[in-house]
């Protein structure tokens, strides 16, 4: 058997004190190491000399979702009745939206026990009532605002209002204000993710600026779910149940995807999303495709990324790039470098 298919060679040994849980300021300060396949070197420098090192003649695609306030908390539907007639509170909940799965229903995910016909209340007089109960820990829902079954334009509106940023579990602290900006990308625009494309995080205006003069700049929609946090259990990679995100393609886009015009990929996010499209020619729909060393990109040649967690499909995404044995190295070359990990890390580009 390959050791590209085990799960178990994918994990590397992060020392504590290395998940960042805050951005550099400013945030193209940030570190970054950049390794070109064709000489086998490694660079170390910062996010602001990135447009050193981005080929000339290549065109950059950036994924321009927007992070929704994902996160409320309510509590159950009273529905028990004391002896004197007084209706009791019901239990807490946490629910963490995920994905509309059409005009109506919701999937998400909700920390406390529910029943399928469980009622949740939640702030400004928003509702959920449980439809479906999943297997794999998931929850179906509809949701209505003062009375009225609400569609996910109006949804988002309301979260926005009352819910909280999923910053990622490893951070292990709660969101606040700053977290509004450093959370979202500049170009973020169409609601939806419930987690950011954080190789775009690095951007700061200046530095946009002057990316978009010397490069053909694309934007493309990849609705980051869930799913994406959700560790490879499965102890080989292909039995790994992938999940699947929103995507679309505007056509302009999808011109430039038709030729043979060298592309960056600022993200897993859009990589996946491209490289879908060269698979299927489809322009919108839900993406689950799996980049790993057995399934590398077809049409993507280079890619700026963050460093991932270990045994994560983002890992194994960046393996399909340069192979697994190359991919580990360059992590213990980072953690050497005392460079920060994850969502508010540093940053990779591979050229």
């Amino acid at each position: 058997m390959s050791n590209d298919l085990l799960t178990k060679n994918y994990d590397y040994l992060l020392p504590e004190g290395f998940i960042a849980t805050t951005p550099v300021y400013p945030r193209d300060h940030a570190k970054l190491l950049v390794y070109d396949r064709q000489t086998d070197t490694i660079t170390h420098t910062t996010f602001r000399h990135l447009l050193d090192f981005v080929p000339k003649a290549c065109d950059v695609f950036l994924n321009d979702t927007r992070v929704i306030k994902a996160r409320i908390f309510g509590q159950k539907e009273s529905t028990h009745i004391s002896k004197s007639g007084i209706a009791q509170g019901g239990g807490k909940v946490e629910l963490l939206f995920n994905k509309p799965l059409d005009a109506h229903r919701y999937l998400v995910m909700i920390r406390g026990k529910v029943q399928v016909g469980s009622r949740l209340l939640f702030e400004d007089q928003l509702e959920a009532i449980v439809m479906t109960l999943n297997e794999d820990g998931s929850r179906i829902v509809t949701f209505s605002h003062r009375g009225q079954t609400i569609r996910f334009e109006a949804l988002v509106l309301v979260l926005d209002k009352i819910g909280h940023l999923p910053l990622p579990p490893y951070m292990q602290r709660e969101d606040n204000k700053k977290d509004e900006t450093d959370y979202q990308t500049l170009f973020a625009e169409h609601a939806g993710a419930v987690a950011a494309p954080t190789a775009s995080l690095h951007f700061t205006p200046a530095l946009f600026e002057a990316l978009k003069k010397r490069h053909r700049v694309h934007k493309v929609t990849l609705h980051v779910g869930a799913g994406t946090f959700k560790p490879v259990d499965a102890e080989e990679i292909l039995d790994h149940p992938m999940h699947s995100e929103y995507f679309h393609i505007p056509p302009s886009a999808a011109k430039i995807l038709d030729t043979s015009t060298p592309l960056l990929a600022i993200g897993t996010t859009v990589t996946r999303t491209l490289e879908y499209y060269v698979r299927t020619h489809k322009t919108q729909g839900e993406c689950d495709l799996f980049l790993n060393p057995l399934n590398p990109p077809k049409r993507v040649n280079h890619l700026l990324t963050n460093f991932h967690l270990p045994k994560s499909t983002l890992i194994m995404l960046v393996s399909s790039f340069i192979g697994r044995e190359k991919t580990l190295k360059l992590y213990n070359e980072a953690i050497k470098n005392k460079y920060r990990f994850f969502s508010y890390g540093d940053a990779m580009l591979i050229v």
